[in-house]
């Protein structure tokens, strides 16, 4: 997945994670905050320096809960890792 261009920054969707139980299955995560269906992808990223990620659910367990960012801004995307605790 490419990283935006220098200098743009996303939307801040939400001031903290969605904390979500998914299912086994593929997703794609919002990464410029501007989708209406967060933290999923609704290609509302069109047009800009963004392009969502996609990430695997393993079939190990269902379902399993995952911490997903919403700040659009953490280090470990598409999960959050605290980055909103410092805006």
């Amino acid at each position: 997945m490419s990283e935006p261009e220098r200098g743009a920054e996303p939307v801040l969707a939400q001031r903290g994670p969605y904390v979500l139980e998914l299912p086994p299955g593929e997703y794609l995560w919002c990464a410029c905050g501007r989708s209406k269906n967060q933290p999923f992808c609704d290609q509302s990223h069109v047009g800009t320096a963004f392009t969502p990620i996609r990430f695997t659910v393993p079939a190990k367990r269902n379902p399993q809960m995952f911490w997903m960012c919403g700040c659009k801004r953490s280090k470990h995307k598409p999960f959050c890792d605290g980055t909103h605790n410092l805006l």
